[in-house]
C-alpha cells in the first residue's frame, strides 16, 4: 500500500482532484464522507454533539442540519474546537480501520483530509502529503458562484482554514488548481506519474511542486 495524504483548502478543488485519482486506480478514504456518518442518529459522535450544541441543530427527523452547525461554529472559535474534539476522535478510528483493510495491499490508498496536520503523517502512515493549491479570489469564487454560499460565509470558512501558506509548506507533491479544467487534468496526470514511480521504488517522496 502507498499512503497519500490528500488536502487543500475550501474551494480549491480538493473532491475533484480526489475523483481523478480514483479514476486511475486510487482508493479513497474521504474523512468528509465519513464525518457525515459519525454524526448520524446512532453514530459516535451524534449524542455527545446534541449534548453540546443541542436540538436547534437537528432537523425534523433528529439528524444533525450541517450548514445549521456550520453557521454556528465557524462564527464561533470555542464551538469549532468542542465539534472537532467530538467528532476527530471518532473520524480517525474509522480512518484507521479502512487504513488496516488495505495493509498489504499494493494499493494507492488517498486520504482525502480537509485539515491535514501533521499529526496525520504519522497517525495514518502517510509515504506522501499532496496539497490542492488555488490563489483565494479564485475559491471565494467557486464557493459563491458554485455553491451559492453568501460571501461573508465563505470568507469566514476560509479565513477558519490554514494559510495557502502554511498548507503549501506541508506538500510533498502540490497540484495547481488555478486554471481549466483540463490544466487540473493534467496537473494530476503528472502526480499520478509521480505516485506510480514512487509505488514502484516503494519509497518516500522526493519534495517537489
Amino acid at each position: 500500500m502507498l499512503a497519500v495524504g490528500l488536502t487543500g483548502g475550501i474551494g480549491a478543488g480538493k473532491s475533484t482532484v480526489a475523483e481523478l485519482l480514483v479514476d486511475r486506480g486510487a482508493v479513497l478514504v474521504d474523512a468528509d464522507a465519513i464525518a457525515r456518518e459519525v454524526v448520524e442518529p446512532g453514530g459516535p459522535a451524534y449524542e455527545a454533539l446534541v449534548r453540546r450544541f443541542g436540538s436547534s441543530v437537528l432537523t425534523h427527523d433528529g439528524r444533525v442540519d450541517r450548514p445549521r452547525l456550520a453557521s454556528i461554529v465557524f462564527a464561533d472559535p470555542g464551538a469549532l474546537a468542542d465539534l472537532n474534539a467530538i467528532t476527530h476522535p471518532a473520524i480517525a478510528g474509522i480512518m484507521d480501520q479502512r487504513r488496516r483493510a488495505e495493509m498489504g495491499t499494493d494499493h494507492v490508498v488517498v486520504f482525502d483530509v480537509p485539515l491535514l496536520t501533521p499529526a496525520h503523517r504519522k497517525i495514518l502512515g502517510l509515504d506522501v502529503v499532496i496539497v490542492v493549491d488555488c490563489p483565494a479570489d479564485i475559491a471565494l469564487e467557486r464557493l459563491v458562484a458554485g455553491r451559492g454560499m453568501d460571501p461573508a460565509d465563505a470568507r469566514a470558512r476560509m479565513a477558519a482554514q490554514p494559510s495557502r501558506l502554511d498548507r503549501v509548506a506541508g506538500a510533498d507533491l502540490v497540484v495547481f488548481n488555478g486554471s481549466s479544467y483540463e490544466a487540473l487534468v493534467g496537473e494530476v496526470d503528472r502526480i499520478w506519474d509521480a505516485i506510480e514511480s514512487m509505488r514502484s521504488a516503494g519509497a518516500g517522496p522526493s519534495r517537489t511542486g
